[in-house]
């Protein structure tokens, strides 16, 4: 199974199928419909879609590796990816981590694990005896610091390992721990970023090039796995191969993810947790692992190239910007035939309309629940991860685009001009 690495009790309720790696990783089906904010209730075709969609037999399952998730999904699915960001690291007094040693793993460890903390997720729970909510610990993972500016320190982590925290604790190299402030997360990149006070922040951890490793290269990975019991643990391996494609489920949907892959052994919260090469540079934030009878050394981790633009983004605004239909879905394939009579025999692929933004572009341009899209812009889309990959690699904020979609036995062709995500917060 694909298996998350943090320690926050981070097994997200999710029933999920992991998608292939370049080279065939199984893919594994979600058992949920996603929404957009705003969307209208769900009738009609939506609520038989949503008592339609048939989990399947697991064969690889997505785990977030946090305590969130051994505790509460271990028969769950959530793999998403821990994301970094390149640092100003020239301020005066700061230590950086690059540290080249030719080779001297001990000394490259040494400085480096004074970067990487631990992360521990506090969430409102009620007690089910007497109703009252309190605050109390929901996992931990792992997160690095790799910026300081002005009063601050910056810290990178996965979005699953602080993902519904009402309150998010520190706990540095030395002991000492500090409240921390969550600037902004990104669902589908399991991106989250980090502040707390500056005085904290005199070990960062350089951000190296990702783009340069090549498959058995050394690196070496270090979080907290299983908690902080075991914190800074140190694993070794070699990078098995690089630019590999996943697809895995999140809470924003299901989102591909270019890894590296490594047999560093990746463990139950190293979510958030630094990959880093001989010269002691972050190359990549351990994010998952496939787990399953037989399968060893498969571990994944989110390269440097793939976070640093969203980091920059999420510490400039807050938030990451994309296109918005205004669109819930699921995939065509997740759906019993007979639910979908009319439809053509040679549609066999697309994506079902589950429901709609009532004030976005999709229902201005008539798009209906029930509605399969099969092509945008010409290009076939035969999942939900196929259409997110069109909207957020080749298109941007008003553009138009051209949807092909049938409705029962008709086709049409609809066109309308992409909002922004930002617009319905």
């Amino acid at each position: 199974m694909l298996e998350h690495n943090n320690n926050q009790n981070e097994e997200i309720q999710n029933t999920a199928e992991a998608t292939s790696t370049e080279e065939s990783v199984n893919r594994m089906e979600m058992q949920r419909v996603e929404k957009p904010k705003k969307a209208s209730k769900g009738k009609g075709l939506l609520s038989t879609v949503g008592a339609g969609i048939i989990g399947s037999v697991l064969t690889l399952t997505v785990l977030p590796q946090t305590d969130y998730y051994q505790n509460f999904a271990q028969n769950a699915v959530h793999d998403t990816a821990g994301i970094t960001q390149q640092a100003e690291t020239s301020t005066a007094g700061i230590n950086t981590t690059n540290v080249s040693t030719g080779g001297d793993i001990a000394n490259v460890v040494e400085n480096a694990s004074k970067a990487i903390v631990g992360i521990e997720n506090y969430q409102q729970q009620s007690n089910p005896y007497t109703g009252v909510s309190q605050e109390a610990k929901a996992g931990t993972g792992s997160g690095v610091f790799f910026k300081k500016e002005g009063d601050y320190a910056y810290i990178i982590t996965n979005n699953h390992v602080i993902e519904d925290a009402s309150n998010i604790q520190v706990s540095l190299y030395d002991g000492q721990k500090t409240k921390a402030e969550l600037i902004g997360a990104d669902p589908l990149t399991d991106l989250a970023v980090l502040k707390v006070d500056g005085k904290y922040g005199d070990n960062l951890l350089k951000v190296g090039d990702s783009s340069a490793l090549r498959a058995g290269e050394q690196v070496i990975a270090i979080g907290n796995p299983l908690g902080l019991d075991l914190s800074r643990t140190v694993t070794q391996g070699i990078v098995s191969a690089v630019d590999r494609t996943i697809a895995v489920p999140t809470s924003a949907g299901e989102s591909e993810l270019n890894v590296i892959q490594t047999d560093a052994a990746i463990n139950p919260g190293n979510s958030g947790g630094a990959l880093i090469n001989s010269n002691g540079e972050l190359v990549g934030i351990n994010s998952l692992k496939i787990s399953t009878s037989g399968v060893e050394g498969l571990g994944f981790a989110i390269p440097s190239k793939e976070f640093m633009p969203i980091v920059d983004e999420i510490i400039n605004t807050g938030k990451v910007e994309r296109p918005y239909i205004g669109i819930g879905m699921t995939s065509l394939a997740d759906v019993p035939r007979n639910y979908l009579a009319e439809l053509p025999n040679e549609v066999t692929a697309g994506v079902i309309v589950a429901n709609i933004d009532e004030t976005s572009a999709a229902a201005e341009a008539g798009i209906k629940a029930g509605d399969v899209i099969t092509e945008l812009n010409g290009q076939s889309v035969e999942t939900p991860a196929d259409l997110r990959r069109l909207l957020y690699s080749d298109l941007k904020v008003g553009d138009k685009i051209d949807l092909t979609v049938y409705r029962g036995a008709e086709k049409m062709n609809v066109t309308l001009t992409l909002t922004s995500n930002a617009m319905i917060n």
